[in-house]
């Protein structure tokens, strides 16, 4: 996947091998990798990708339970979440087969003609395109579906005191070695007044997922302009927002993946409206004012403490 994991556990008993354990963990990714990465040519999602077959494609449980959520939450955000997305993030300069350059319209425009989450069907054992050039990226929700997998595979060994962060992500239940709620920080995005701050804040946790989704690290520079790598999937083109990041809380991972990714999409606005429709969910912006200075918004119910900005909602 590209990235690294940390896991943290109280022992269940003294003398744990816990080379035994981090085989188990490494066999858990690497089954998800054989299945949903885009990076290898020889992925599940990498042959689906390279057929222009429409008829039904048998994929594993796993990858098409994924799909299922994604297509969930796609209708739920009416199409800002989009795992379609494969060419378009290439012709931006992004994932495994970028393109060199800025793309012109007419690029995006075709681009967009075979791309959108309606294209995409689940059935109980297969998924179907509807279109022969329609490619997954499942790049914004299989991590956080990682991070469940092994927080269950590690509760079926019997612990109950667990930490699991994915490149980020995290699931989580019980106490620290402290006996204190897990705490996770928010980066703070670079730039702006407060630079020289490792955190934005923290949020404090017992039981479940949190994902962050940002736009201040993997950029393009379109015409003097700097773009993040979050691609709209409505225009086919980087948004250019005052949001900087995202966090999303919620029971699974996966779930808080998808969402914080498409709410970096939405404004502010539009995704505080969608979080509040969606109890499931809990959401905390990181927002940028033209003056250098940033302040933080949160969906109701939502806590963080030790901010280093103003406190909105």
């Amino acid at each position: 996947m590209g990235t690294t994991y940390s896991i943290k556990a109280i022992p269940i008993e003294k003398n744990m091998d816990t080379q035994i354990l981090k085989i188990g963990i490494d066999s858990v990714l690497f089954s998800l990798d054989k299945q949903m990465s885009t990076w290898d040519p020889n992925s599940e999602i990498s042959q689906f990708n390279l057929t222009h077959s429409t008829e039904p494609y048998v994929i594993s449980e796993s990858f098409r339970m994924v799909v299922k959520e994604a297509l969930d939450v796609s209708e739920k955000t009416d199409g800002f979440f989009d795992i379609t997305v494969f060419d378009l993030m290439g012709i931006w300069g992004f994932g495994p087969d970028p393109n060199s350059g800025i793309p012109d319209q007419k690029q995006v425009e075709t681009v967009l003609s075979y791309t959108g989450y309606e294209k995409i069907s689940v059935t109980d054992k297969a998924v179907i395109k509807e279109h022969p050039q329609t490619k997954l990226d499942l790049n914004a929700i299989a991590k956080g579906y990682a991070v469940d997998e092994v927080f269950h595979f590690l509760q079926s060994k019997g612990f109950t005191d667990l930490f699991v962060e994915i490149g980020g992500e995290v699931q989580c239940s019980g106490r620290n070695q402290l006996n204190k709620s897990w705490s996770i920080g928010i980066e703070n995005p670079s730039g702006g007044n407060t630079s020289n701050q490792i955190f934005a804040g923290i949020v404090y946790l017992d039981d479940g997922a949190v994902a962050t989704s940002g736009n201040y690290r993997n950029v393009v520079d379109l015409n003097g302009n700097t773009l993040g790598h979050t691609i709209n999937p409505k225009t086919g083109y980087p948004i250019q927002t005052n949001v900087l990041s995202v966090t999303v809380l919620s029971n699974s991972c996966m779930v808080a993946d998808a969402w914080a990714t498409a709410l970096m999409v939405m404004d502010y606005e539009t995704g505080l409206k969608r979080v509040t429709e969606n109890s499931d969910i809990k959401a905390i912006w990181i927002l940028d004012k033209k003056d250098g200075s940033r302040y933080i918004a949160k969906s109701v119910g939502t806590k963080i403490d030790d901010s280093i900005y103003e406190i909105i909602g």
